[in-house]
């Protein structure tokens, strides 16, 4: 089989990247503020001067105080951040703690086993002095590491290095006959080139659960998969989330997957080690979706839509395919393929998918996205808020 490649930055661990960033994260919202302020210094004007260095981003969220302090809500949290420190498309990352938050940022790394050094900063804003101090010490702490960063540029690597996260938003009938089918077909030829997918959205799948575990490489996958399910049941039972009530276009979702088996059951945020097809844990919500593909270990986003979507993950390359020439005319800024020529037979799937697939490679390989172009992603970084807040 003739190897398929595309432009990537390869990490200590062999990991490849398709993006080279620096993060400034936080571990609770009392950060927020100056962590995003750390980040807006760097400008393009400002990182002009480190070509390989594509941005430094904000990493906010709205939890991580007045919340239980033990238990899976903070695992999953913590996870959720530590496994996005470690995204083989981040270079380096700043972490942020005003002092006193529940989750205490010295017994954050300490449990996700994360070890200071020149590309990993710890600043407390209570020890340094205030936020104008750590805004100071932030941009210091970014600044030392942009050289190092730089370092890194693209080569040619395995197509089996990629990691796309799957995701929908604003299905319509539309979606389940073009756009679907033709990142499936994408996937399979991932796939089949040695290539990763992480398949979320449990809540979609549990109307067709009989159809899901089918899909399973073994029983114990599919019993996984099972569980998660009936979790899933009992986390939503008496709300009106429309869980068991699932539109046509919903209950092919699965057809986005391509037809490859499910080889994992991760639950949220759990780093991927199985490559092929796997499933994660997740809300069907592409925000709180894609947050924990990318920690689990997601390079790219790939979506698709049917009434158009503004979605972009900053730390990843995110495609989103329409599924009719409609919406992609009304939102041409915002989308990415159009798959509308499915529908009007001018092209079959499989050569859809190939296209899709091309593209993958494209921007894999840098070509930015409409999302990248419009700068939209810092906002996105949403972990799952599982837990009781007080």
């Amino acid at each position: 089989m003739h190897e398929i490649t595309f432009e990537g930055f390869v990490r200590a661990d062999g990991r490849v990247g398709t993006r080279n960033h620096i993060g400034v994260f936080v571990v609770g919202n009392c950060g927020a503020t100056a962590a995003r302020r750390v980040a807006d210094h760097f400008s393009a004007k400002r990182l002009a001067a480190y070509p390989n260095v594509d941005e430094v981003l904000p990493f906010v969220h709205e939890i991580g105080c007045g919340m239980e302090a033990t238990g899976e809500p903070m695992n999953l949290l913590r996870r959720t951040i530590a496994g996005t420190i470690r995204n083989p498309n981040i270079a380096g990352a700043v972490v942020i703690a005003l002092g006193c938050e529940r989750n205490n940022i010295r017994a954050f790394f300490e449990q996700e086993q994360l070890v200071p050094g020149p590309m990993l900063h710890m600043l407390v804003m209570q020890e340094i002095g205030g936020t104008a101090n750590t805004i100071g010490a932030g941009i210091a702490a970014v600044e030392a590491m942009l050289p190092e960063a730089n370092r890194f540029q693209r080569e040619a690597v395995s197509v089996e290095h990629l990691v796309v996260g799957l995701q929908s938003a604003a299905a319509d009938s539309d979606t389940a006959i073009s756009a679907n089918p033709a990142l499936g077909a994408a996937i399979d030829l991932l796939v089949r080139h040695g290539g990763t997918a992480i398949l979320s959205g449990t809540s979609e799948l549990a109307p067709v659960a009989h159809r899901a575990t089918a899909r399973a490489a073994s029983p114990a996958v599919g019993a996984q998969l099972e569980q998660r399910i009936q979790w899933w049941k009992g986390y939503t039972a008496g709300r009106d989330t429309g869980m068991t009530r699932a539109a046509p276009a919903e209950t092919e979702g699965l057809r986005r997957a391509g037809t490859s088996p499910l080889k994992a059951v991760y639950e949220y945020a759990h780093p991927v080690t199985q490559r092929g097809l796997v499933f994660m844990d997740a809300p069907a919500y592409a925000a709180v979706s894609a947050t924990g593909q990318v920690a689990s270990g997601a390079t790219m986003v790939c979506l698709t839509t049917g009434g158009g979507s503004g979605f972009g993950s900053a730390p990843v390359p995110t495609v989103k395919l329409a599924s009719n020439s409609s919406v992609f005319a009304r939102m041409e800024d915002d989308l990415d393929i159009d798959c509308g020529g499915v529908l009007a037979g001018e092209i079959g799937v499989e050569q859809m998918g190939q296209l899709v697939f091309e593209r993958m490679l494209a921007h894999a390989s840098g070509e930015a996205t409409k999302s990248e172009e419009l700068g939209v992603g810092r906002d996105e970084f949403v972990p799952w808020p599982i837990g009781v807040l007080a």
